[in-house]
């Protein structure tokens, strides 16, 4: 479950951040002194640490490192981050060669995979002796970090799904406010009923009702859960049937057929918001997470908000997953101070409001509580929308998906394109897909 990706430069977040911390040119300056900092030393103890994200994360990262060094002299942290992509490989090359960094941020279906590996060191001891305190973290989101019983990862955000969508158009096409409530019935009729005004995108063409769900594994796991289904019975066996996906594609065909969802090709070329069929001006929705909404507004306007999933008889399938997670390397000389490092950044107040919501809500309660106060506009939006869905009551979250859920997931994309331009029923990808799966789950 990656991140998604935007293009944006979000300005504002490091605005908000450095005003709440009182940082103000504090924290420019520190990507000056990064280049220093952040080179080894001589004397004392090393540290590595690696991360994926914007330009706005990682000098904010960088910033609360810093404040770390000071409060342990003696431990300098060597930094490193780079794009989703390029982290993804560099960190599989590192596992294979004998050594993640010490600290490494880690995403969802990363866990089972370097846990199983052995690339990953146990947390269990250092969170009894609470040199990693979790008592102010809900103990089942601190679960989503755990493989076999055993905890190898912390959780570094919550995050939640929801749809970022066109209130002006909603409003034209007599769509109501979405609710949580809403189920997936109405959120269909709400996107024919868009498509049925006959407005037209920017190049002419007809312009749709929602992004084609279809090809993303976190719509059907969304709406599958909503059903009180699961994508996972466990680490080698799939939780839902042929029957299930059929029924989830067909849906989905349908409304793209109807002209109610984008079109394939437009789906297909959806990697960024910029790219994404809202963000081109061909769609009224999109289904995305709550770190990267502010883009949308940043980019289409301030009519753009976010709402939640559709629910199956009140049901909702949504749930706070980690947007990330913090994990030891096992090959570490440095265990204890690897995992102060891990505190520091979940824990300190002051490193809370240097990294702001970079990484979506603090895990932390009081930390969360205490940033959200400085945020405005779309931040503070999100913010009140999870706890908005708190409130309405969230299934806890799976455990951390199996080690095939990487592979399963890009052959989840594969196969429903082959759906979307003709090539196969949904029943026949359906099928594919589930013989698939069961192969990489079982291997």
């Amino acid at each position: 479950m990656p991140e998604p990706r935007s293009g944006r430069q979000p300005s504002r977040r490091a605005v908000l951040a450095a005003a709440g911390a009182g940082l103000g040119t504090a924290l420019m300056a520190s990507l000056t002194a990064c280049s220093a900092g952040s080179g080894g030393s001589s004397e004392g103890i090393t540290l590595t640490f690696s991360w994926w994200g914007n330009d706005d994360r990682a000098s904010r990262t960088v910033q609360a490192v810093r404040l770390f060094e000071k409060e342990h002299p003696g431990v300098t942290v060597r930094t490193s981050n780079g794009d989703f992509g390029s982290y993804m490989q560099k960190l599989a090359t590192q596992a294979a060669g004998g050594g993640i960094p010490d600290v490494a941020q880690l995403d969802y279906r990363q866990i089972s995979q370097y846990a199983g590996g052995g690339a990953l060191l146990p947390l269990g001891d250092a969170i009894r002796d609470r040199t990693i305190r979790t008592s102010e973290m809900d103990p089942e989101f601190v679960r989503t970090g755990t493989y076999e019983g055993k905890q190898y990862a912390l959780p570094a955000g919550r995050g939640i799904t929801g749809y970022a969508y066109d209130s002006a158009i909603y409003k034209k096409a007599g769509v109501p406010t979405p609710r949580p409530d809403r189920t997936w019935e109405e959120w269909a009729e709400a996107n024919r009923r868009i498509a049925a005004l006959g407005l037209k995108s920017p190049d002419g063409r007809p312009f749709a009702g929602t992004n084609d769900g279809g090809v993303n594994e976190d719509v059907f796991e969304t709406w599958l859960r909503s059903r009180g289904g699961k994508l996972y019975a466990g680490q080698t066996e799939l939780g839902f049937t042929e029957d299930d996906l059929t029924e989830f594609w067909a849906l989905c065909d349908t409304l793209r057929r109807e002209g109610a969802a984008a079109q394939a090709k437009d789906t297909v070329q959806a990697v960024t918001t910029e790219t994404s069929p809202i963000g081109r001006g061909l769609a009224a929705s999109d289904f995305t997470w709550d770190a990267p909404f502010p883009g949308y507004p940043d980019l289409l306007g301030d009519q753009i908000r976010f709402g939640p999933t559709p629910s199956t008889g009140g049901r909702q399938g949504s749930y706070f997953k980690p947007s990330m997670l913090f994990g030891v390397g096992s090959s570490t000389e440095h265990p204890k101070e690897a995992a102060q490092l891990v505190d520091f950044l979940l824990n300190d107040r002051r490193a809370g409001d240097i990294l702001g919501f970079t990484r979506s809500t603090p895990p932390n309660r009081m930390v969360a509580g205490r940033v959200a106060k400085t945020l405005k506009g779309a931040e503070l939006e999100i913010y009140r929308y999870a706890q908005e869905m708190e409130k309405y009551g969230l299934d806890a979250p799976p455990a951390a998906p199996p080690r095939g859920d990487v592979a399963i997931q890009n052959a989840f994309k594969r196969q429903y394109q082959r759906v979307a331009y003709g090539l196969a029923t949904p029943r026949e990808s359906a099928r594919e897909l589930i013989d698939e799966a069961n192969r990489e789950l079982r291997s």
